[in-house]
């Protein structure tokens, strides 16, 4: 083979493995860029609408195996009044918090997100509806666990942390966006329980 043509050969080939290298670099940097746009801007568990992507997966996925789903809708409990009284900085680490908790008590297979503002929700896999309202009262003890006040000594402006969780189990013919919203439907019965109970404690 002439010369010219080796040459031009081994040109073409570091060519190759070059292009070769930048596609590899440019599919690591679209992954990368991919779970951003999946993870909340605050907490690192999904966005909202990276958790709606997931549940219909998994409703896809419950139909086809005939396997359980249920899901657990949460909004805390007085985080308003943490943020008029400590600023908007403390109620970022109050849902940074939060977050952990539900990360700590929820398996690998479960996925959580930041539905936005302080609600949060979580899909429990192969979860009956007992296994979610077991999980939504043990979540729900441990954020009222959460007290927030200036200093480890002032207890004259704490803020105690709460919690009100709706749950929700599939079934059949139940959509991603129907499942949640009976999941935020019964959240919100469960806030107003909470606030009638404790009225008639005061009284």
């Amino acid at each position: 083979m002439p010369r010219d043509a080796i040459a031009a050969l081994d040109a073409l080939a570091g060519e190759v493995l070059h292009l070769r290298a930048q596609n590899q670099t440019l599919i690591k940097d679209l992954e990368e860029a991919s779970d951003l746009a999946d993870k909340d801007a605050l907490c690192p568990v999904f966005n909202r609408r990276a958790f709606m992507r997931e549940l219909t997966r998994e409703i896809a996925s419950a139909e086809r195996y005939n396997t359980a789903l249920s899901l657990i809708y949460i909004d805390l409990d007085r985080f308003k009044l943490v943020n008029d009284r400590f600023g908007h900085a403390t109620g970022d680490k109050v849902l940074k918090l939060v977050s952990s908790i539900i990360l700590d008590n929820i398996r690998q297979t479960d996925i959580p997100a930041r539905l936005g503002g302080d609600e949060f929700a979580v899909l429990l896999t192969h979860a009956e509806h007992r296994h979610a309202q077991d999980k939504a009262r043990v979540l729900e003890r441990e954020i009222q666990s959460l007290i927030v006040r200036d200093s480890q000594s002032d207890t004259s402006s704490k803020v105690q942390l709460g919690a009100s969780c709706g749950t929700v189990t599939w079934k059949r013919g139940l959509s991603a966006q129907v499942l949640l919203d009976i999941a935020d439907e019964r959240m919100f019965l469960a806030k107003a329980e909470t606030k009638r109970d404790k009225q008639v404690r005061q009284t």
